[in-house]
């Protein structure tokens, strides 16, 4: 598949652009979130990424999880849909973005753990009570309003 943003950005340069993706909070059996350090800043993420063009953001949501950390997603489940100037991110390579990102739980996942050590440091799973403090700017809210609303939502997850 084609490098989208890498293609956009030999264009445009760093200058800020929309870019559309999706995660995935991955919970197991102990309801437990799943997060990736990843390897760019010392912050802990969830697994996701860009859309790349002709995909679903269920199919960016599956290939970033297997890409990422080598789970392979089953059944996912819309969270909800975060953008704004709260979602504005420069990479350290000074690239601009304004994330338009969907978030999805998953608890139907398969595989073994693998993490890729080009996008990542490490992967686990963590309490909700003892979720890191250094996550991801962009990913922070998703987190605490997912934690913030387990109990409403565990019945239907």
């Amino acid at each position: 598949m084609a490098d989208y943003i890498g293609d956009l950005r030999k264009s445009i340069g760093t200058r800020p652009i929309i870019m559309c993706g999706a995660n995935v909070i991955l919970l197991n059996e102990r309801d437990e979130i799943l997060l990736h350090h990843r390897v760019d800043r010392d912050w802990w993420g969830l697994p996701g990424g860009a859309m790349e063009l002709g995909e679903s953001l269920e199919e960016t949501a599956s290939r970033e999880v297997f890409e990422e950390v080598g789970l392979t997603c089953g059944k996912l489940k819309l969270f909800n849909i975060y953008s704004g100037k709260d979602l504005y991110y420069v990479y350290p390579d000074g690239n601009q973005v304004y994330n338009v990102t969907a978030t999805f739980i998953c608890r139907d996942y398969s595989g073994e753990m693998v993490v890729d050590l080009t996008e990542g440091r490490d992967a686990k799973f963590f309490p909700l009570n003892e979720v890191p403090l250094n996550l991801s700017s962009t990913i922070r809210g998703i987190v605490e309003e997912f934690i913030s609303r387990y109990q409403e939502l565990k019945t239907n997850i």
